[in-house]
């Protein structure tokens, strides 16, 4: 046997081998497995404790502390008592002697051992835990090592792991809660000696004794100057009073200069130990004035300007840190944003609460103030962005969390918050801060209007309470999106490149800032119309005056405007038109409905001009024009054109109203119709395919708005409307893409089946209208109908190959055109049906022909689906049948398993539609649907169920199993039926029969399968199922699923809590559990659970006993729950604590 100090020498000669860079991977892989077979061995820890204390290699340091880390958490109830002590001494003791000397992430393994044997052993077996803890952050020395420990204990024992007792975890929570005053007092003594050691430094010579200090503090006090934190009782009018006025002294004092070294790495950790032991202790006088005091002292320090390249030139071997006092700011801002992201306020802390406000208010205050040291004058340049984050993060909390418990109270300085806030907003120094500060704005907007909702007598005066401070800030909003006020900074966004929202920086900017306008705009909806239509018309002018400059050339229209100064105005004024356009389409809903009449001037003026900024872009196609700064004006000039169609596009719902209402109105149906026709009649040239596609992209969709929003009925006596039909009938829009291709083609399709609001039916020409339709498509699809005769195909490669193309293309059309009308009344879909009905029995014939070609056969089933969606009824019961007997045929289990593993994802997709079809049809009440039951239910679950089934990708699963749901929940009676009259007859006797029992296992038992599987959508859908179908049909009280698969059920569901494979669903798993129980409680308890325990295996007969007499025969659900999830932790625990150590040793 080889002496420690021969295994110690190799060892470090190993470990040394093992981080040579020059070592090999399999010669790595050697000595991991060699120093595995070393850990294993039962004596490993006693050579770990020999080679700990007689080594300076870090990596053998560590590797031995791994060795403990593996004994400590898996064995420590199997060691004898005089191990424990020797190992609980011999850590204790190294740490003491080298916490100074090892590095930082050494000295924190060690702490971390030492708290894990207390996580075990104290107060029993380790009394001796706390107090030597505690005592350690009392002495200079080891102050650092002190607050480590506290951390670490604050981490392990607050939040303990699976491997503790629910009874041990109920027992630390009770133990580690009386110590925390203790804890908190020490950590606050800790940060204030750190604080009154430097503020020496500042003070004049000879520093100023105690009762100088205290004499001061009186002196402020009696001259009236309210100190934020006192043992006396608070007045609450005198603090809300005085929520802005200046802190006690010591808050003003000059600030620190930067702290050395140490003592900044104290302020780091004691500032961290605070954060956490926050983040769950609860609210209470436990947290002290004295101890807020000192870390708003920490948190002032952010507010000073940076003095990152003032670094200390020396730091301690156990640090890495910076002694940039804005550190210490941003963590002590996290301490404060713990104690304020608790909703639970008891009503001894509100006073508390109240002078943090006031204290962090002050805050604010400075941090707003003019800097005269950055030519901006703005000081937030200055300051950390970390510590805004923080500080933004504080003020989102006391807006949504905390401002409702203020906000009434009349001595609250409300207005005097916002107009700080409002300072701090537009003084972001970022766009991200920004974005952050108009969020908090957005929630006071959120709460003032559910207030201004619920409280209607009141809900005048709130509104002029707040109007100057609204309307200050929408104003400002506006004119920090307008590039005449703010270029240089609006220019920095990129707005080409796409996030993953398909936004650029700029569409998001605007979209954030006008999403808040129009928050307000709920409010005061006429103000902010006045304060957005002001700088609107000013740059429409600009935009309408560009006319006088054009001149004929040689190379065609020229922009007569060359200076570069007045190219600039002009893009700045083309970008805020644009933007000014899209801020108007935001505010049409304070135009419609109720406001319609009330309004009616404002918005009759407003779709007048932009019907005329619709029709002068449309005439002049400023975007063909040649400029001298052409690279940039005609994107500015396609932009505008664009928006302002879509801000058109939205008032459209405004016409639609006028539309209405002009029938009732004979002198204003005229004047309508001239603006209708007029707008239509400027945008029907547009498609041509040198016009711009954003253009492109804007005008049909505002076309589309004009013919199933407005729906005028007069549009087919318009000359261009007739030329549009001809040229899209002969094939003319064909080089337009293919979104733009289907919204014309919708356009045009839905003028024809659309009712005409406004006109009797008699009167809507439904027959000339069904005629014009059926000719449209057949005009658009006539290649396609070409295949009609599918012989020709069968066995023709090479012309099933060139028919590709005009199939999925006519398929994409059909489908978004029965997609489209899905929500439309009867007669529309009447036509529509009848129209495509040559087309749909060409499909259904094509089918098998491209039976494997899943890229096709996707496009024909995502037509069927629209069909079954839209058109069902339309359809009749007749097609329906055999179209579903055609798929089940087609579909055998091996072209099935071709489609599924199809290398594309399309095979995957084609299965899928498939499936949404079999649940539409499902889900039919007809007594003809049920019929195809059988056949649904055998393909399902013996050709598509057993494919599936073995893969491990999640794909289809989902959405089979929502048919197999669909199926059960609407089609109860195919499983169970009962029977009313011998209900009547004998309502004692059971009489619910079972059929197709086959059926229902089969599909129960998938059902159980799928909660053996990861997938966590799956099985939330699935447990949410069952859940349903037992409150709707009491599932579980049925006879077959209680004598069969209740207990299976059971199992399952226990053995997943178990092992924590589907933890965010736990809840949801103990409610299903405890329904399935509830069926039989006395079955459950003396059946079930002995079972269970008796298969259980890692733990003995005692264990199964204890575990059995603690679950408690409760029915009622939170105690049943309690019960279960104690039981699940107890059971894991004695599991951890039954893994033995192998036998063996291995040597160096």
């Amino acid at each position: 046997m080889a002496s420690d100090q021969d295994s110690l020498r190799a060892l470090e000669t190993l470990m040394s081998e093992f981080f040579d860079g020059r070592t090999t991977n399999e010669r790595k892989r050697q000595i991991e497995e060699l120093l595995n077979n070393f850990s294993q061995q039962r004596d490993a820890w006693k050579h770990s404790l020999f080679f700990l204390a007689h080594t300076n290699n870090e990596y053998v340091m560590m590797f031995c502390l791994t060795v403990m880390d593996n004994l400590i958490n898996k064995q420590w109830i199997g060691l004898g008592a005089s191990d424990k002590m020797e190992i609980r001494g011999t850590l204790n003791s190294f740490l003491l002697s080298h916490h100074t000397r090892v590095p930082s992430y050494i000295r924190n393994k060690l702490c971390k051992l030492v708290v894990d044997i207390g996580r075990i052993d104290w107060p029993h077996f380790y009394p001796e835990f706390f107090t030597s803890m505690l005592q350690l952050i009392q002495q200079p020395e080891t102050v650092i090592l002190g607050i480590v420990l506290i951390q670490m204990t604050s981490e392990e024992l607050a939040c303990p792991r699976e491997d503790l007792s629910a009874a041990r975890k109920e027992e630390l929570n009770r133990l580690l809660l009386q110590q925390v005053p203790t804890m908190l007092s020490l950590i606050s003594n800790t940060l204030e000696a750190t604080l009154d050691k430097h503020r020496h430094l500042v003070s004049a010579t000879p520093p100023p004794s105690p009762t100088q200090g205290r004499s001061a503090a009186s002196a402020s006090s009696k001259s009236g100057t309210v100190a934020l934190f006192t043992s006396e009782p608070v007045q609450h009018g005198a603090i809300l009073r005085s929520m802005f006025s200046s802190p006690m002294k010591q808050a003003q004092s000059t600030c620190l200069p930067p702290l050395d070294s140490e003592s900044h790495h104290i302020c780091v950790l004691s500032l961290h130990c605070l954060s956490h032991l926050f983040s769950w202790i609860p609210l209470s006088t436990t947290i002290t004035p004295n101890l807020l005091s000192t870390i708003f002292h920490f948190a002032a320090f952010g507010c000073e300007v940076s003095q990152r390249h003032k670094t200390s030139s020396h730091s301690n071997p156990n640090t890495s840190f910076t002694t940039d006092n804005e550190s210490l700011g941003v963590l002590a801002m996290c301490c404060i944003n713990e104690l304020l992201a608790k909703i639970c306020v008891p009503q001894e802390f509100e006073d508390f609460l109240l002078q943090m406000f006031q204290q962090t208010f002050y805050l604010l205050q400075r941090l707003t103030k003019e800097s005269t040291t950055t030519s901006s004058g703005n000081k937030l340049e200055e300051l950390e962005e970390s510590y805004l984050e923080k500080f933004t993060e504080f003020l989102r909390l006391f807006v949504s969390v905390h401002l409702r418990r203020f906000e009434e109270n009349n001595n609250f300085p409300i207005l005097d918050f916002l107009g700080l806030l409002f300072k701090y907003t537009f003084k972001q120094p970022s766009y991200d801060g920004y974005f952050a500060c108009l969020d908090v704005w957005g929630i006071f907007l959120d709460y003032l209007t559910v207030k201004i909702e619920n409280r209607t007598i009141n809900s005048s005066d709130i509104i002029i309470r707040y109007k100057e401070a609204l309307l200050l800030l929408t104003t400002h909003i506006l004119q920090k999106l307008q590039f005449r006020y703010n270029q240089s900074q609006l220019e920095e966004l990129d707005d080409e490149a796409l996030d993953d929202d398909s936004e650029t920086e700029w569409m998001q900017f605007l979209r954030i800032s006008l999403e808040l306008v129009a928050k307000v705009a709920d409010i005061l909806p006429a103000e902010v119309f006045r304060i957005v239509i002001e700088p609107f018309l000013e740059a429409l002018d600009i935009y309408h005056g560009l006319e006088r400059f054009l001149v004929n050339g040689p190379q065609g229209r020229k922009l007569n405007i060359a200076a570069e100064n007045e190219c600039r105005r002009l893009h700045c004024s083309l970008r805020d038109l644009s933007s000014l356009f899209q801020a108007l389409g935001r505010l049409v809903d304070h135009f419609l409905g109720e406001y319609f009449a009330e309004r009616f001037h404002d918005g009759e003026v407003l779709v007048g001009r932009l019907a005329r900024a619709c029709i002068y872009s449309s005439k002049l196609k400023l975007y063909e024009v040649n400029t001298f700064a052409q690279n940039v004006l005609r994107s500015d000039f396609i932009v505008a054109h664009a928006q302002a169609l879509a801000a058109m596009k939205a008032f459209s719902h405004w016409i639609s109203q006028y539309y209405v209402e002009a029938h009732k109105h004979p002198e204003q149906r005229q004047k309508c119709n001239e603006l209708i026709s007029t707008v239509v009649e400027s945008i029907c040239p547009l498609f041509q395919k040198q016009v711009p596609e954003k253009i492109l992209h804007s005008v049909t969709h505002l076309l589309l708005s004009i013919v199933t929003t407005i729906r005028p009925s007069f549009l087919l006596q318009l000359p261009t409307i007739q030329t549009m039909y001809n040229n899209a009938s002969q094939g003319g829009y064909t080089d337009f893409s293919k979104e733009v291709q289907l919204l014309l083609y919708r356009s045009l399709s839905h003028y024809l089946l659309l009712p005409w609001p406004s006109i009797p039916e008699t009167e809507q020409d439904w027959v000339s209208r069904s005629t014009h339709h059926e000719t449209f498509l057949k005009q658009l699809t006539k290649d396609y109908m070409q295949l009609k005769d599918v012989t020709t195909l069968v066995g023709n490669k090479t012309l099933q190959e060139q028919a590709k193309p005009c199939i999925k293309k006519t398929l994409k059309l059909l489908t978004d055109q029965v997609e489209s009308i899905t929500n439309e009344v009867v007669k529309s879909k009447a036509i529509c049906c009848q129209s495509i009905h040559d087309q749909t029995q060409i499909t259904l014939a094509l089918f098998p022909v491209y039976l494997h070609q899943p890229d096709v056969l996707e496009d024909m089933l995502a037509f069927f689906l629209a069909l079954f969606e839209g058109l069902r009824v339309q359809l009749g019961v007749p097609f329906t049948q055999q179209t579903i007997q055609t798929f089940i045929t087609v579909f055998t289990r091996e072209q099935l398993s071709e489609t599924i593993l199809h290398d594309s994802s399309a095979g995957c997709r084609v299965v899928e539609r498939f499936l949404k079809i079999l649940k539409l049809v499902v889900e039919e009440p007809g007594s003809a649907f049920k019929a195809l039951l059988p056949g649904i239910i055998t393909i399902c679950m013996e050709q598509i169920y057993p494919i599936i089934a073995e893969r491990s990708s999640p794909d289809i699963k989902l959405v089979f199993f929502q048919l197999l749901f669909r199926l059960m929940q609407y089609n109860w009676r195919y499983f169970f039926k009962t029977s009313v009259v011998n209900i009547l007859k004998n309502p004692s006797a059971k009489t619910e029969q079972s059929f197709n029992e086959a059926h229902f296992t089969s599909i129960m038992q998938s059902f159980g399968q799928s909660f053996l599987q990861s997938d966590l959508s799956i099985f939330r859908h699935n447990l949410e199922a069952l859940e349903t179908l037992n409150e709707k049909w009491k599932l579980y009280q049925k006879k077959t699923f209680r004598n069969v698969m209740q207990y299976q059920f059971i199992n399952v569901l226990i053995q997943v809590l178990v092992h924590k494979t589907h933890d965010l669903l736990q809840e949801e798993i103990a409610a299903t559990v405890f329904n399935m129980a509830a069926v039989d409680f006395d079955g459950f308890y003396s059946t079930f659970l002995p079972q269970f325990l008796s298969a259980s295996e890692g733990i003995d007969e005692n264990q199964r006993a204890v575990l059995r007499e603690n679950f408690t025969r409760d029915k009622d659900m939170p105690s049943f729950v309690g019960n279960l999830q104690r039981f699940v932790n107890d059971l894991r625990y004695y599991r951890l604590c039954n893994t033995s150590l192998p036998s063996g040793s291995v040597t160096f």
